[in-house]
């Protein structure tokens, strides 16, 4: 059986994907509206596929006009 582990992503990796500075990912993270987070040991992580996912959601929640 093969195990994937991912590298945990931090708050200033996100930030430099995403475009969204950090401080907005802190705030986000706050108001439970950003991508699904977690603490590992006393620092805030973030899963790779949490994040795809999230912006993949917003993508669609956002979308106007184009082709059906």
């Amino acid at each position: 059986m093969a195990v994937t582990i991912t590298k945990p992503l931090s708050t200033d990796e996100v930030a430099e994907a995403t475009g969204i500075p950090a401080g907005t990912l802190r705030y986000m993270r706050h108001c439970s509206t950003g991508p699904r987070s977690y603490t590992l040991g006393r620092s805030v992580r973030y899963d790779p596929q949490d994040v795809q996912d999230w912006l993949d959601q917003q993508k669609a929640a956002t979308s106007r006009g184009g082709a059906a």
